[in-house]
């Protein structure tokens, strides 16, 4: 049986992804057995492994090049040329992925004011894949907790206009599939209301009532273990360790600050929908300490590590 092949991307090279893209491949005691194919500039990692006085396993490390307009290395800020970079280390490993020469694929963190100054119109990663495959969800999973994102990078009055019976339905279902088809399980699906104490009976708001709770009742009746709507401020106590529960936010911050306060350090993002697999560190590009040998590579390790418990599924 061949060995999985993953991918990497090393982010945006002005932040902390060449650094934590180094540090894990380079310690090979704790890479999953896989053939790694890692999309970036080769200058750029060739600075890092000097300034980190580390080596990359060239058996098991292969170097896609990949052509961008960088000449040369700015660390500790948004660069136009960086957001660039990184947008086509990401471009052609999803070709990649969907050419089927890599079985999964792990993205270092960019950042999105990069990619704008780019001319890049896309605001993340996942966005990106939305465009492609419509069906694409923003989940994060740790042994603490798992939480899926309704909405993910929106300002706060838009996220909360897409709330609405038909699109939970059609979020509900895409999630229950996504999930079942990669770790197929007793999964329970607990939904957060989006006002306080989810509404209080219509008191403090009725998108509990009108939306959120009709579209929990529909999803039950095709069979999903859906239960909800819960307050906002106890759902996620609920749901903390205790790794088949799985916390449905309907908007971004909603999901992610308990989710990076439980596990930060350890956390992946991965994109569900999608016929190959996409994981990520759950951080951005950390510009205050990038060129500081401070970054902490657990959280890609383990962007790694289930990016390779996953692949079989997806072949």
């Amino acid at each position: 049986m061949s060995l999985p092949r993953i991918g990497i991307t090393l982010g945006d090279p002005g932040g902390i992804g060449p650094e934590i893209v180094v540090k894990a491949l380079a310690d090979g005691s704790s890479l999953p057995d896989a053939r790694y194919l890692l999309f970036a500039n080769a200058f750029v990692l060739e600075d890092q492994e000097r300034s980190l006085g580390l080596k990359l396993d060239r058996t098991r490390v292969f170097i896609r090049e990949v052509e961008t307009p960088l000449r040369g290395l700015k660390q500790g800020a948004p660069d136009k040329g960086n957001g660039a970079a990184s947008f086509l280390y990401f471009q052609i490993a999803v070709q990649a992925a969907q050419a089927g020469e890599i079985h999964s694929l792990v993205t270092a963190p960019v950042s999105k004011t990069s990619w704008s100054l780019a001319g890049i119109s896309w605001r993340g990663h996942t966005e990106f894949l939305a465009r492609l495959y419509p069906g694409a969800i923003m989940t994060f999973w740790s042994e603490k907790m798992t939480v899926a994102l309704f909405s993910h990078h929106l300002p706060l009055r838009e996220a909360v206009s897409k709330i609405t019976r038909q699109n939970l339905v059609d979020f509900f279902r895409a999630l229950y599939h996504g999930v079942e088809r990669l770790k197929a399980g007793a999964h329970r699906f607990l939904v957060a209301g989006v006002n306080p104490h989810a509404g209080e009976d219509g008191l403090m708001g009725r998108e509990e009532m009108d939306e959120i709770l009709p579209a929990i009742e529909d999803a039950r009746r095709e069979g999903m273990n859906i239960d909800g709507p819960f307050p906002p401020d106890t759902v996620f106590r609920r749901a903390l360790g205790r790794p088949g529960d799985i916390v449905v936010a309907l908007y971004h911050d909603q999901g992610l600050i308990p989710f990076k306060l439980a596990a930060f350090d350890s956390g992946v993002n991965v994109t569900l929908g999608m016929p190959f697999i996409r994981t990520s560190p759950d951080h951005g590009p950390a510009y205050d300490i990038a060129g500081k040998n401070l970054a902490d590579a657990r959280s890609l390790r383990e962007a790694i590590r289930l990016a390779f418990e996953l692949a079989p599924r997806a072949l």
